[in-house]
């Protein structure tokens, strides 16, 4: 094997599937990447079996030469010392070749590395994936579904299925709903697609988030497969497989309630704020608990109580409120989580009661919703 690579491009594409790599894996060869050089271009692939991210560099773009094949084949090189010596190269251009033995020489001006190589025959195959159903959905879309979800999953493996997000589709409306069993986020959105399959599947909230860090911010859309077990995201030049959670996720209809007894509207911008101030000194306490109280149709009040350091109480203006008045406790940093998410300058809070699950809409959107758990103060 023995080829010439622009280096912002291999840079580009090793940063990419090193969000795959792990050092904590029990498969020795998964520490490295496979590069694959053929007429085509150059892959990178990096797995750790639960995420697999393959980056093709082709050897030619808009009329611009990346690549030079001068000879195809293939290697795993270690990653953790790959990915640092191509960020480190002195010049713009990379020659990458295999000699005897799997010895791998990297040159860059006047700079060369030797490393030892692994057989790439040996590196495990990527999923293969039947693409008979594949729906679309443009990437800044899906980068905010994720951004709008993915921050409620739990992070406890008590309930595996939990750390992930449940995808609904029926027909061209898919829903994406994560709850770490005290709050719930659940988003929404048209898709495009030709077939008239209906999915429930769970995909890890860590593969998401890694997926997220690695499109770009743009209109194209990406291409989705899902499968059993798999599910597989097509971007321009990347694959990105992640595998499903196993198990049954709960049914979370029932706990949005479809009704309320207070509804406060507000300044997303400003309830945010004064949550935040509040927070200043409900952070040393143990559960970083702040209350919400109706004062008046206008007005409602943000306090808290630490009894070691102080307390703090805000008035806000509320743009409406209609029904009881209410006083509710909750956690500062579960409402901070979901407001950051919320799109809209105006949002509307429905309690059912001091005790029961409350919900936070943009106001007029109902794309996007996040439940919260009050918390017992006593």
């Amino acid at each position: 094997m023995r080829f010439t690579i622009q280096r912002d491009r291999l840079v580009q594409s090793v940063q990419d599937v090193m969000k795959a790599v792990t050092s904590r894996t029990t498969i020795p060869i998964l520490t490295g990447i496979k590069i694959v050089a053929s007429d085509e271009g150059v892959a990178l692939t990096g797995s750790d079996s639960d995420i697999s991210i393959e980056s093709f560099i082709p050897k030619t773009e808009e009329d611009e030469v990346i690549v030079n094949i001068e000879q195809p084949g293939s290697i795993v090189l270690q990653a953790k010392f790959f990915s640092e010596i191509v960020k480190k190269l002195p010049t713009d251009q990379v020659e990458i070749h295999v000699e005897n033995h799997l010895q791998t020489v990297i040159t860059s001006g006047k700079s060369q590395f030797n490393l030892n190589g692994i057989d790439a025959d040996e590196y495990p195959h990527l999923p293969q994936i039947e693409e008979d159903n594949v729906f679309s959905i443009p990437t800044d879309l899906l980068k905010a579904m994720v951004r709008q979800t993915v921050f409620a999953v739990s992070t406890s493996e008590t309930r595996p299925i939990l750390t992930g997000v449940n995808w609904q589709i029926e027909g061209s409306a898919l829903s994406c709903i994560a709850t770490d069993s005290h709050r719930l986020a659940l988003r929404k959105a048209t898709i495009e697609t030709e077939s008239e399959a209906s999915y429930n599947v769970v995909i890890p909230g860590k593969s998401l988030n890694e997926l997220s860090k690695i499109l770009d911010d743009h209109n194209d859309t990406i291409q989705i497969v899902i499968t059993e077990n798999q599910v597989l995201f097509k971007a321009k030049n990347l694959l990105f497989f992640s595998r499903l959670l196993e198990g049954n996720y709960p049914d979370t209809s029932r706990l949005i309630p479809n009704e309320s007894k207070t509804d406060v509207v507000v300044t997303t911008k400003a309830f945010l704020q004064a949550i935040d101030r509040a927070s200043l000194l409900a952070r040393e306490g143990k559960n970083n608990v702040v209350k919400l109280s109706t004062v008046d149709d206008e007005v409602i009040e943000i306090s808290s109580n630490s009894p070691e350091i102080g307390k703090v109480i805000e008035e806000l203006p509320s743009i409406s409120k209609e029904g009881e008045d209410l006083k509710i406790s909750f956690s500062a940093k579960f409402m901070m989580d979901a407001l950051k998410t919320l799109e809209g300058t105006e949002i509307k809070i429905s309690f059912t009661g001091a005790m029961r699950p409350f919900i936070i809409t943009p106001l007029n959107d109902d794309s996007i919703l996040q439940l919260i758990l009050p918390v017992r103060t006593y």
